[in-house]
């Protein structure tokens, strides 16, 4: 997920011997602690940060839509305040020996907002939807990574979304046939883009129907008002299969970019939760004065300068390794961020299921002054001088904190490369950002990727070469290649030597400069209970949410 894993625990059985059986040993919600005294106004107010780009679940990358949809909409598992999955819009699912079939069983009262069953036969419409070329989902390629038969071809107009390998046994069985062995198929489930959409409200209404007067949903929560650059407002759905357990009545979204805006907004009592970005210049004192209240959860995230390798000077790795080494990432973790961040080396990071064979490139050991002798090697190899200096900009999306690791990066790289780089900083808006990635439109581009499920692959899968995501138009075939042989082997310890090679092959390219692995730095009022502030992969699910008396 664009920012923006979960180990499982779950009863497996054996069936016939050939199939598994997964469910849960319970089902997460607002669980109420006996005693509780309740606010008698619950209404939740949280900044997400930046208006959606869109509310259609095939439409979206990022994490202000994921905020969203996640609860508007609901997945065939979703996961605990620990990041476990457990049942969603599915009470279970089985698997074959192999784990190229698996079967998900739709809860029998599970509806729609309008009142409408949701059945098998929608979510293989969306399934459907998701990979058809005319959608153009900027996640179609999940499906590829799920391997889902035909996945490729269709996604490549090559074959029909009829042959997509997904079909609906009867209203409540829904079955998936995989190319591969995936066996953590469950877990690439929860993803927000693998929602269902009603076929008959889309039909209908047509691009239009995420409109707020047509929009119908089948999670917690429905939206009911969307004041662009102001709020949303969220109310319960009285259809929702867990709806008895919803405590909260009403749920304000707002779009605020500025943390500093924000957390002023939190102090005056205006916001009970804020975004994942608090002020650099601030936090310290925050901690001081509200030490229960200020949380830095790790994530499993990556901040990195991703660079458009399709477009010169940048089509040449030896200037791109130049910038990697000239970057001092020490500085930005500890003095300019300071709120826990470890440095990167590694797009995926190590401590990833999966990610435990993934070593540092050999220069990391080096000291910073050998980096930037490097470094300047090769920018004067490449043909730059102070005369003739590499001049490129550099794109960021509009936040404080990121225009503070951009004036950073563009101090430390001009020192280091003793002034043979010259760097225009440019911020754009969440959406006109996006567009400019996806078009090509950029030269280096700050970005961030977040899991969306607990194993390596959710990072490496990133670049692959016909990856929908891959907005640095990386390619590589040794990298492709690395990444087909993890489904060939049987075990996870020789999966993860695979993506460990795949992940070296990245570090001798460098589609993209690591910079930290993140923390989400934000705050919560005490009396907020059931937000999961510390999920590994920031999945926040309010139907958990309620407001104790204060």
């Amino acid at each position: 997920m664009r920012y923006p894993p979960n180990k499982r625990t779950m009863l497996s059985l054996a069936l016939a011997g050939v199939l598994s059986l997964t469910t849960a040993s319970s089902v997460m919600a607002a669980d109420v602690p006996q005693g509780t005294k309740l606010d008698a106004n619950q209404h939740l107010r949280w900044n997400i940060a930046s208006d959606p780009a869109s509310l259609d679940p095939h439409k979206i990358e990022g994490a202000p839509e994921g905020n969203v949809v996640r609860n508007i909409f609901e997945t065939l598992v979703i996961s605990d305040a620990n990041g476990n999955i457990i049942p969603g819009a599915a009470e279970k699912w089985e698997h074959s020996p192999d784990f190229k079939v698996w079967t998900f069983y739709l809860r029998p009262n599970g509806k729609w907002s309008n009142g409408e069953p949701v059945t098998a036969q929608d979510f293989v419409y969306s399934f459907k939807r998701l990979a058809d070329p005319n959608t153009a989902s900027p996640y179609a390629s999940y499906l590829d990574y799920l391997k889902l038969e035909n996945a490729d071809a269709v996604l490549e107009g090559k074959k029909s979304v009829d042959e997509l390998g997904v079909k609906a046994l009867d209203d409540h069985r829904l079955q998936l046939t995989l190319s591969e062995s995936v066996p953590y198929a469950d877990k690439l489930m929860e993803h927000y883009v693998l929602a269902p959409v009603n076929p008959r409200v889309v039909e209908k209404y047509g691009d239009q129907w995420t409109d707020m007067k047509h929009i119908v949903s089948n999670g917690a929560f429905v939206a009911k008002e969307w004041i662009i650059n102001e709020k949303m407002e969220l109310l319960p759905n009285p259809y929702y299969w867990d709806n008895n357990k919803t405590v909260l009545k009403e749920v304000t979204l707002y779009p605020i970019v500025s943390s500093n805006t924000d957390v002023a907004r939190y102090r005056s009592g205006d916001l009970d939760i804020t975004g994942p970005a608090l002020p650099v210049e601030l936090f310290s004192k925050l901690q001081k004065n509200y030490p229960n209240e200020v949380y830095t959860p790790t994530a499993l995230c990556t901040y990195i300068y991703e660079i458009n390798t399709k477009k010169a000077p940048f089509d040449n790795p030896n200037v791109r390794l130049a910038l990697n080494l000239a970057l001092d990432r020490s500085i930005i973790t500890d003095k300019v961020m300071a709120q826990g961040q470890q440095q990167a080396f590694s797009f995926t990071p190590p401590y990833i299921s999966g990610g435990e064979q993934i070593q540092k490139p050999e220069w990391a050991n080096w000291t910073q002054k050998e980096r930037n002798a490097k470094a300047v090697e090769l920018l004067k190899e490449a043909g730059y001088s102070k005369a003739n200096p590499l001049q490129f900009n550099l794109l960021y999306n509009t936040s404080e904190n990121h225009k503070k690791v951009a004036i950073a990066a563009t101090s430390i790289l001009r020192k280091n490369l003793q002034d043979l780089v010259k760097i225009n900083m440019e911020n754009q808006e969440w959406k006109t950002y996006l567009d400019s990635r996806n078009q090509g439109n950029y030269d280096v581009a700050r970005a961030g990727w977040c899991a969306d499920y607990n194993e390596a692959s959710t990072f490496l899968n990133y670049f692959l070469s016909d990856s929908s995501n891959n907005s640095a138009f990386y390619k590589s075939k040794g990298f492709d290649e690395s990444m087909e042989q993890t489904f060939k082997v049987d075990n996870d310890t020789d999966r993860a030597k695979w993506y460990a090679k795949a992940e070296s092959f990245l570090q001798k390219d460098i589609p993209a400069i690591p910079i930290f692995h993140y923390t989400q730095p934000r705050m919560v009022k005490p009396y907020i209970k059931g937000f999961a502030v510390n999920h590994p992969a920031a999945n926040y699910y309010l139907k958990d949410v309620y407001i104790i008396e204060h």
